[in-house]
């Protein structure tokens, strides 16, 4: 492989990984945003951070109150990243197309799998909050549709400017 071509290679995984990044937080922050915004309408505890920084105290890990808060938030941002990840293999490989429908799709599927990863860590941690589970679940199905339709805009999006920039661009 020549330098030319190992320099184009080493710039597009950049550029991928820096996409991805960038999409995987938009799309997080809005889902967070939905699940605050419901937590608020309903006044229940609907916040998967808050509800992570709980989870990891119930492990009795040797942390400060602040680094639980913070990783909590990490954790929520870090498993959007690896969502995004997935989303964008199956776009990639075509098994699915980039779509409104397929966000939906995408949406629903990944709301299942947030309510049984849920299910699993309150088990796990034998955290039992406060909270209207079935309302909890619910709402966290829809964050997860919002999170889809986002990233799949932008991912959308990001494709689109790419093609332009490569067709019209000449550096």
């Amino acid at each position: 492989m020549s330098n030319v071509s190992l320099q184009n290679s080493l710039l597009m995984s950049l550029y991928l990984l820096t996409e991805l990044l960038l999409i995987s937080i938009v799309a997080t922050t809005a889902m967070t945003w939905f699940s605050y915004a419901m937590s608020k309408s309903f006044r229940e505890l609907y916040k998967e951070p808050v509800l992570l920084a709980y989870a990891i105290d119930k492990l009795k890990i040797d942390l400060s109150a602040q680094s639980k808060i913070t990783g909590g938030w990490l954790l929520h941002y870090i498993i959007g990243f690896l969502f995004v990840i997935g989303y964008q293999i199956i776009w990639v490989k075509n098994i699915l197309p980039v779509s409104p429908l397929s966000a939906l799709l995408l949406g629903a599927i990944s709301g299942v799998i947030g309510i049984f990863s849920w299910i699993i860590i309150f088990r796990m941690t034998h955290h039992q909050p406060p909270i209207d589970f079935k309302g909890y679940y619910i709402q966290l199905f829809f964050a997860h549709i919002i999170f889809a339709v986002v990233a799949t805009a932008l991912y959308s999006f990001t494709i689109t400017v790419f093609k332009l920039t490569v067709a019209y661009v000449i550096i």
